[in-house]
């Protein structure tokens, strides 16, 4: 009885085991009970195709384990396609980078540290490492990165941060280190080599890591990139590398910007005036351009414009020139390509007699209020051709860059956007709902100078808008709107005043709109001028 109790509690904890156990015994025993049931000849030449399936799997099992170690570790999706360029052979020389020369003379001493770190090491001076530039997009970083190759004519390895962004884990760290692999290598031959990294925000940006103790993918990419970079420092590898970015520098994790990985940093910004006009004059030489035209009015109407826009509106202005089958670029073509680009292209829309004459005393009251009453701001063009969504427009730019903005110009451009609207009421008696992105303007404007900068009239002083509005309590809110309504009210009066005193100006201005549809700076200074009206901006 003990024994079968026994015997009854093995089967109870093993019978699993069993059961695996028989059924392999019966998958082993049954191709030789089949087989027996066979003649001897089609016995021999069952177990002789048999006999080949072990080779098989091994072949099988080694090709998955030979294509599981490159994408790993060396090949497949890791490999890294890029070559050497040598650094004349880039050819953007020094002069070639204009409208940058604050930016030029720090990137300066990195040209000359590569050419000759002897003379640095001799003093006990510190190798440069990584230099970083940062700015908007356009400005000339991938140029002056190729213009440091090119003057210190050592080879150059170009990489766009994006390359090394897999879904697999692992290939971008695998792409970073043959990059820094090949970089040494080059370095070692040549005496020095540049790795530029552009858009390295898509590695470089601050890391995440989850509550479950793991990271992204870009994290281990970006922590194999600083391992790269603190591992120049164990031989001496003359490897420099240079990283660009559009992003603002706070969004770059704080290890990439310590000293000993990007020592150096350059802010590269749009160009001024000057900037403007000599890259003005760079373009223009690759074209037949009329020589005569005022190349310092084109760099007035591009305010805020970078290097890679004025090159793109050269080269709009030649398409412009072909298609009208002229030969010469002129101010026209130039200031219509400004115009297309900005603002979009020309669309005769076909309007009724009463909404085109509208359009005309709406436009006239912009251009009114924008020239006698802003004091920064200068009136390039007039127009009542519809251009995007828009049935007219009156193109203006600071005659200077302007950073900050102050009480007094402010005010102007809610005055400008409400030109319209009183223009089209003292006109017609009724406004239109093409006034709409006027007061959308307007109110934004207002509304920031009382909430966000303190510039109401009134005691409340402070950023408002960073406090939940739960937390305001209704006697401020109905302070600080009845501050932005005083602005806006005060704005509307003085609009129509000025209107009003100038009604002849605004009927001729419409008409004129009305016959030639567009008016240019000239035609428009000279209508001032015969009405003995002076520019805000320009008064003494």
């Amino acid at each position: 009885m003990l024994n079968r109790k026994k015997i009854k509690l093995f089967f109870m904890n093993h019978w699993v085991k069993l059961v695996i156990t028989v059924f392999l015994i019966a998958i082993i025993l049954y191709p030789f009970i089949m087989l027996s049931s066979v003649d001897s000849y089609q016995r021999l030449s069952i177990l002789a195709s048999t006999s080949v399936w072990p080779f098989f799997g091994l072949i099988q099992t080694g090709v998955f384990v030979y294509l599981l170690y490159r994408l790993h570790y060396g090949g497949g999706f890791a490999k890294l396609e890029k070559s050497k360029i040598k650094g004349n052979a880039v050819n953007v020389k020094w002069d070639d980078i204009i409208g940058m020369e604050e930016a030029k003379e720090e990137a300066w001493e990195v040209v000359q540290l590569l050419r000759d770190r002897t003379k640095q090491k001799k003093i006990g001076g510190k190798i440069l490492r990584g230099l970083l530039m940062v700015g908007p997009p356009g400005c000339g970083k991938t140029y002056l990165a190729k213009a440091i190759a090119t003057e210190t004519k050592v080879p150059f390895l170009s990489m766009s941060g994006s390359e090394f962004v897999e879904i697999f884990v692992g290939v971008g760290a695998s792409r970073i280190r043959k990059l820094f692999k090949k970089a040494r290598l080059l370095a070692y031959a040549h005496g020095a080599c540049i790795i530029f990294l552009d858009e390295i925000d898509a590695i470089g940006r601050k890391r995440v890591f989850s509550v479950f103790g793991g990271t992204e993918e870009t994290n281990s990419t970006q922590n194999q990139l600083l391992a790269e970079m603190d591992g120049l420092k164990d031989k001496d590898y003359n490897v420099v590398v240079v990283g660009a970015t559009n992003a603002a520098e706070s969004s770059l994790d704080e290890a990439l910007l310590r000293p000993g990985r990007f020592d150096r940093k350059i802010y590269i910004d749009k160009p001024s005036l000057e900037g403007r006009e000599a890259i003005f004059k760079y373009y223009l030489q690759k074209i037949k351009y009329d020589e005569a035209m005022d190349i310092g009015r084109l760099a007035r109407k591009t305010v805020y414009k970078s290097p890679a826009d004025i090159e793109n509106i050269v080269k709009e202005a030649a398409l412009i020139t072909d298609r009208q089958n002229k030969e010469i670029v002129s101010l026209k073509e130039l200031s219509e390509a400004i115009e297309r680009i900005d603002m979009g292209i020309k669309h005769k829309r076909k309007l009724t007699k009463e909404e085109r004459e509208m359009v005309a005393y709406h436009e006239s009251g912009h251009l009114i209020v924008m020239y006698i009453l802003h004091p920064t701001d200068d009136v390039f063009k007039a127009s009542i051709i519809s251009r995007r969504d828009s049935l007219g427009a009156v193109y203006h730019q600071p005659r200077e860059e302007w950073f900050t903005s102050n009480r007094e110009r402010i005010i102007a451009n809610i005055k400008v956007s409400l030109g319209g609207y009183v223009a089209e009421k003292l006109k017609f008696k009724v406004t239109s709902d093409g006034v709409a992105s006027d007061f959308r303007n307007a109110m934004w404007q207002a509304h920031n100078m009382v909430w966000k900068c303190g510039m109401g009239k009134g005691d409340l002083l402070g950023d408002f808008t960073i406090i939940p509005q739960t937390q305001l309590s209704d006697a401020i809110k109905e302070k600080l709107n009845n501050q932005t309504n005083q602005i806006f009210q005060e704005c509307v009066k003085e609009v129509e005043k000025l209107l009003k005193q100038e009604m002849l100006l605004l009927d001729r201005f419409a008409a004129e709109l009305l016959e030639k549809e567009e008016l240019e700076y000239d035609e428009i200074e000279s209508i001032f001028n015969e009405f003995g009206k002076e520019q805000e901006g320009k008064r003494k």
